[in-house]
């Protein structure tokens, strides 16, 4: 009986450890194939077939309704140019030109990978609705102070919150799904923040 205890309390042991850091590396997204532009990151491997199990429960977690990586790739960026978090209580200008791609968007997300609520009902901007600037680059607010023209709210500035800004570009240029390091992507300058 003893023998049988032991066994079992091994057994849930090894199943808590085992399911705990399966949990942790899903929600940390630090798995295989990661490529960096910037503060843009993202994955070769995602929505491939080289996808191991752990990429594909991140998916689920992070990315939820991810198309096949030859429909779209994803870059996500949870720091701004200079390496700082993305803070909600900070403004910031996503500054660049269409990336290559048939159809982009830039979303903000809340640090629960959910839309973040905001008073304007306004969570993205994509390349037919983004106003442009009169070379046809484009310059977007993020932050919680209205500003005029392109502006995604963050909130009420009354929390410091992280979030993130996802860059989708749906049916890129080969050369982009091939190697998206080399892709020109929008850059990402903190404007203001409390101190």
């Amino acid at each position: 009986m003893k023998l049988a205890l032991k066994l079992l309390a091994a057994t849930v042991v090894a199943l808590i450890l085992g399911a705990g850091s399966a949990l942790l590396l899903v929600r940390s997204g630090g798995l295989g194939g990661d490529v960096a532009v910037g503060p843009w990151r993202t994955s070769t491997i995602i929505g491939s077939a080289e996808a191991d199990p752990y990429t594909r429960a991140m998916v689920a977690v992070a990315g939820l309704l991810a198309l096949n990586r030859s429909e779209t790739i994803y870059f996500t960026a949870a720091r701004d140019g200079t390496g700082e978090r993305l803070r909600t209580n900070c403004t910031y200008k996503v500054a660049g030109t269409d990336p290559p791609a048939r159809w982009w968007s830039i979303t903000l997300y809340a640090s629960d990978h959910y839309l973040m609520p905001n008073p304007e009902d306004r969570y993205s901007y994509g390349g037919n609705t983004v106003a442009r600037e009169d070379d046809g680059s484009f310059v977007i607010a993020v932050g919680p102070e209205k500003a005029d023209g392109n502006w995604i709210p963050t909130g009420d500035g009354q929390t410091d919150d992280t979030f993130t800004l996802t860059l989708r570009l749906y049916n890129p240029e080969e050369a982009a799904a091939r190697d998206p390091s080399g892709v020109v992507l929008p850059q990402i300058a903190k404007e203001a923040c409390p101190s």
